[in-house]
């Protein structure tokens, strides 16, 4: 068991942490995110950058609301297409902050969007580069017109079609060989499920939840908890009945403030679910 330094159980690592080398995290900051790692006493975090490598041709209503600093992203019919992550001046930075904060462990990462779709981009990132820590996500599906962000589908689906549409993309993305390690944000359409829909419980998607976390677990990868919006407690026992192997906590956080948001209520309950710490400070917590 991880203890901090006065004694008391220490907070997960952060394995899941956006800094200003994210296209989307204009509040983010490398240096300052190590700073507040250690003052809240985690050993170590995980700088996992954005690859979004999918085109998402966005809806007029969608577009208006983003905020003024995305749109330089958006092109020729509507279109954000994510600048590629700029690698030296990432590693440079990360580089940076390990010099400065020695008492911190401080591990590389990408979150790779869709690497499913993007096979060949995705592998000559990686050949290139040793990541410490791959995260893998969904973020949109295919649409009539193109790719369509999970949150912009509730425009023209309803709730329910809208998660089981994620999920079974989800699903698809396990099923692959795409190269990540953890899938990041399992309950991800959740962050924008309308408030006039009522509670979004996750037996309304059992099946499509469970099928999700079998895969996961016959893979041998991991499951995030994602606090950005509390993972529920239900999903992590059916991990645990799936045989997930192990957890990882990610805060999601886009902004030094947000880093391990949430993690004293989900070490918790993920330890009442049947995982436990191990002992090195950048490990995930696996099943007892």
């Amino acid at each position: 068991m991880t203890m901090a330094n006065d004694g008391s159980r220490s907070l997960p690592h952060d394995s899941h942490v956006h800094t200003e080398w994210s296209w989307d995290a204009v509040a983010g900051s490398m240096a300052r995110s190590c700073a507040r790692a250690l003052e809240l006493g985690l050993q170590a975090i995980a700088f996992t950058e954005h690859v979004d490598l999918t085109p998402w041709r966005l809806s007029e209503q969608l577009k208006s609301q983003l905020p003024e600093h995305f749109l330089r992203w958006v092109g020729n019919g509507d279109v954000l297409e994510a600048p590629e992550l700029d690698v030296a001046g990432y590693l440079e930075c990360v580089e940076r902050c390990r010099e400065r904060f020695p008492e911190l462990l401080i591990l590389t990462g990408v979150e790779l969007s869709e690497p499913h779709w993007h096979p060949t981009r995705t592998a000559e990132l990686l050949s290139s580069t040793n990541f410490d820590r791959i995260l893998g996500s969904v973020h949109s599906v295919p649409s009539d017109s193109g790719y369509a962000l999970i949150n912009e589908l509730y425009y023209t689906h309803t709730p329910t079609e809208v998660v089981k549409n994620y999920l079974e993309e989800t699903l698809r993305l396990v099923e692959s060989t795409a190269d990540f390690t953890v899938l990041a944000h399992i309950d991800y359409p959740i962050r924008s499920w309308p408030v006039q829909a009522g509670v979004a419980h996750p037996r309304m998607f059992e099946d499509e939840y469970r099928a999700v976390l079998r895969t996961l677990a016959r893979s041998g990868r991991v499951l995030e908890v994602n606090t950005k919006v509390p993972l529920h407690a239900e999903i992590v026992h059916w991990w645990y009945q799936a045989g997930g192997p192990a957890v990882s906590f990610g805060s999601d956080a886009h902004n030094p403030t947000r880093l391990a948001h949430g993690f004293a209520d989900a070490q918790a309950m993920v330890e009442a679910a049947g995982f436990r710490p191990c002992s090195a400070p950048d490990a995930f917590w696996t099943r007892r």
